[in-house]
């Protein structure tokens, strides 16, 4: 229970600082934090909690990455439905404080964006749902390949955290234009069902391609790390 109470919290903090940063703080009246400050957002939530829970549960914070781990190796079958269903409660309580505190601004309306994730004309540079779908992909494989080698035991010790905090700040800072930057089913979910009828029409491309890509990200991994053993 420890291990699903951490994935839950750690998960709660990484859509209420990240997708937080986004609604509330990104274009705040000139001192906004912009693209470059909610990238980072992402990846210090991720650093943070990595260092406060990684040793409880891993701190996966992302139903794609438990997916990976255990695609990789790395990660039980049995405890991938427990992981998941506390890392979408986690996004789904995250999401509803955000909503909590950015409903008390006069004029806010959720279903303006409310940092969904989306395709379209919900991308924020207007990208297809093709563009979405290859970047979701691609996005998500480099991801478990960067967990999978920052945690192999050949790697250095004590960087971990650091690395994958670095390489998801990077993903946002390459992907936020297309897609708002998922490479997370439970980020997703998480303020979609506060977003309204658009973000919960196009969510599923954001369970289907980060699960796709975690999944060709662990297999790519596992080729390379078994061909220098």
């Amino acid at each position: 229970m420890k291990q699903i109470g951490a994935e839950f919290l750690g998960t709660f903090w990484l859509v209420l600082g990240g997708c937080g940063s986004a609604v509330l703080a990104a274009a705040f009246p000139n001192v906004g934090i912009g693209l470059l400050g909610v990238a980072f957002a992402f990846g210090l939530t991720v650093l943070t909690m990595a260092y406060a829970i990684g040793h409880v549960s891993g701190c996966h914070l992302n139903p794609a990455v438990s997916i990976g781990l255990w695609a990789g190796g790395r990660f039980p079958a049995n405890k991938l439905l427990p992981y998941i269903l506390a890392q979408v409660a986690g996004g789904l309580v995250g999401g509803g404080i955000l909503y909590l505190i950015a409903s008390g601004k006069a004029g806010f309306d959720a279903a303006a964006g409310f940092a969904a994730n989306g395709y379209g004309e919900h991308s924020p540079g207007g990208y297809s749902l093709g563009a979405a779908l290859v970047t979701e992909v691609v996005m998500t494989m480099m991801f478990i390949l960067i967990i999978l080698g920052a945690t192999d035991r050949r790697a250095p010790q004590g960087f971990a955290p650091v690395a994958i905090g670095l390489g998801l700040t990077l993903i946002h800072l390459i992907s936020i234009p297309v897609t708002n930057t998922s490479v997370n089913p439970a980020r997703s979910l998480g303020v979609a069902v506060y977003a309204g009828d658009w973000a919960l029409g196009q969510v599923w491309l954001f369970w289907v391609a980060p699960i796709a890509g975690a999944l060709f990200g662990a297999y790519i991994y596992k080729f390379l790390a078994e061909a220098t053993d």
